[in-house]
């Protein structure tokens, strides 16, 4: 089983225009998209939806509110790459507005589902948009990928390739033409997809927006069994939620940001050294305080999963200050109750079905040496995207942006820095010095990444935490300034790169009761420094700075 996953060869570059008749070279109207003769694809439903409110199908996130969109035309179909191959996906193309663009959004988690909220920003902005589900149904189970090696290569990359190949012959069938761009974007496992596309199939796409990808899938899912037996190895070591606000109330404390910061918001949390023995208890249990093993738990969960044989780091760990963050702590580590957390479920789900395929599968007996190996052996290969080399989509002028949120607690915010570095490293043509300055130069000129202060997963947060990236929700300007995929249009039409983006926060993360709070993002590894002068709720009042000690190094 393991030789055959590893030695599958991808079949899913699909030449669709060859099988395409005369008469679709044309422009076609979209009742007659549904007679189209794909190939492996059927075209199960096209139809014109009518400008005005348009309530998009539930998603993995649930109902979907009414969204006033252009008159659009409704694509719905099959790709059948393979005997055991699924794989839904929706097209939405303009009917009159159309901005002679292809965008495609990504899924997350497990997928199983049409990510439909994210369709609704791209085509209300004028692009022809796709997304699918991955190839099988059902997002909170992965029974589907057990004994079936075609439906995993479906989840771990073909799906989204072939959605890809699929929608451009259809809006080249229905516009006459085909896209003179074509972007993805996606976030978290949507973040993954996006730089297996970079990675594995440099010519999809034109740019590419990547969000807290979880690009390392083994390592991270190892790292939430790591927090999960933290905290429940021994019962004592849980940390229930009243106590997240003490531990990070301490973190603020100790970490005190320099005037000018965000109030209650680390700029950089890496840099922060908080100790949780600063807070345990002198004496017995109690409100104010945690006990020696919850302190051991929290170091644990700081520190990432280590292999115990070789003492390598196998996963970045959760940084502090960030304990009680929307989003953060209470739902993905420590849970409402003992075991109830998302980072507890994905971990055993993933191991318990996937890997090993024991329904009695206990996560306290997993070995971060052999049992990661084997997941390493069996997956890795399929579904990890950490391959650093991504020249050929630089060659060919593709662009990337990548963002996450330094609160994030799902995917590690290290994470992200450190593929990045690894493709720095790449970009040294010597092979020489990790994260030398004309290895850089040569990375920002095609890719670029920006750390969210505040942020948690995706979105969300106590700060700035608007971009763009809360689609259907559009940042309060569309513009290269304000908006990821304008800012990536304009790097791949105009050569323009982002030497900053603009992020809103809204009064209660609430865009209708009004903006409060603007701050610069800025690429990696500069900060955002306040410059002493007019409000540091008002992004025009800092500038993008190399870190002190980075500054000594460039020089």
């Amino acid at each position: 089983m393991v030789r055959r996953f590893q030695t599958i060869v991808s079949t899913a570059t699909i030449f669709v225009a060859a099988f395409l008749p005369a008469t679709a070279l044309g422009q076609q109207s979209c009742d007659s998209i549904a007679g189209l003769l794909v190939s492996n694809t059927t075209i199960t439903s096209a139809k014109v939806i009518p400008a005005g409110p348009f309530t998009a199908p539930p998603d993995m996130l649930g109902a979907i509110s009414p969204v006033n969109v252009p008159a659009f035309c409704r694509v719905t179909g099959v790709i059948k790459p393979t005997a055991d191959s699924e794989i839904k996906f929706e097209l939405w193309m303009p009917t009159a507005i159309w901005n002679g663009k292809f965008q495609q959004v990504g899924n997350g988690g497990f997928a199983g589902v049409i990510p439909s909220r994210g369709l609704l920003g791209p085509l209300v902005s004028g692009y022809a948009v796709a997304a699918t589900d991955d190839g099988h149904t059902g997002f909170t189970d992965v029974s589907w990928a057990i004994g079936h090696p075609e439906k995993l290569i479906d989840f771990a990359y073909r799906a989204v390739h072939s959605t890809a190949d699929i929608s451009k012959a259809i809006i080249r069938s229905f516009y006459g033409k085909q896209p003179g761009r074509s972007y993805f974007s996606g976030c978290s496992e949507g973040g993954r997809e996006a730089l297996i596309e970079a990675q594995r199939f440099p010519d999809d796409f034109d740019g590419i927006v990547v969000g807290a990808p979880a690009n390392f899938w083994t390592h991270q899912f190892a790292g939430f069994v790591w927090n999960e037996q933290a905290l429940l190895d021994d019962p004592e070591s849980y940390i229930p939620p009243d106590k997240l606000p003490l531990i990070q109330a301490a973190a603020l404390a100790h970490c005190k940001q320099p005037e000018g910061a965000q109030d209650g918001i680390l700029e950089n949390p890496r840099r922060c050294d908080f100790d949780p023995e600063e807070i345990r208890c002198a004496a017995a249990d109690g409100p104010n305080c945690l006990t020696a093993k919850q302190v051991a738990a929290v170091r644990k969960i700081y520190a990432g999963p280590s292999n115990p044989r070789t003492h390598e780091q196998i996963y970045p760990g959760y940084l502090p200050g960030n304990e009680v963050a929307h989003e953060n702590w209470l739902p993905w580590i420590t849970g409402t109750a003992p075991g109830k957390s998302i980072q507890a479920f994905f971990g055993s789900v993933f191991f318990g079905q996937m890997v090993f395929e024991n329904p009695k599968w206990d996560f306290r007996g997993f070995n971060f040496d052999s049992d990661l190996r084997s997941a390493d052996q069996k997956f890795g290969t399929i579904l990890n995207a950490i391959n650093p080399d991504l020249e050929r989509f630089r060659a060919r002028g593709g662009k990337i942006i990548q963002y996450h949120g330094w609160a994030d607690s799902a995917v590690a915010p290290v994470n992200s820095i450190n593929y990045y570095e690894d493709v720095v490293s790449a970009q040294n043509d010597k092979g020489g010095k990790r994260g030398s300055a004309e290895a850089l130069k040569r990375t920002q000129s095609f890719y670029r990444l920006f750390m969210v202060p505040g942020m948690g997963h995706c979105s969300g947060g106590p700060g700035a935490d608007d971009f763009g990236n809360q689609s259907p929700v559009p940042p309060p300007q569309i513009d290269a300034r304000h908006d990821l995929v304008s800012a990536l249009d304009n790097w791949v039409e105009h050569g323009v790169a982002p030497d900053e983006i603009v992020a809103t926060g809204y009064a209660d993360g609430n865009p209708a009761k009004g903006v409060v709070i603007t701050h610069p993002l800025c690429p990696y590894p500069q900060e955002a420094k306040w410059t002493g002068r007019g409000s540091t709720k008002n992004s025009d009042d800092f500038v993008c700075r190399l870190p002190a000690h980075l500054v000594l190094i460039q020089h």
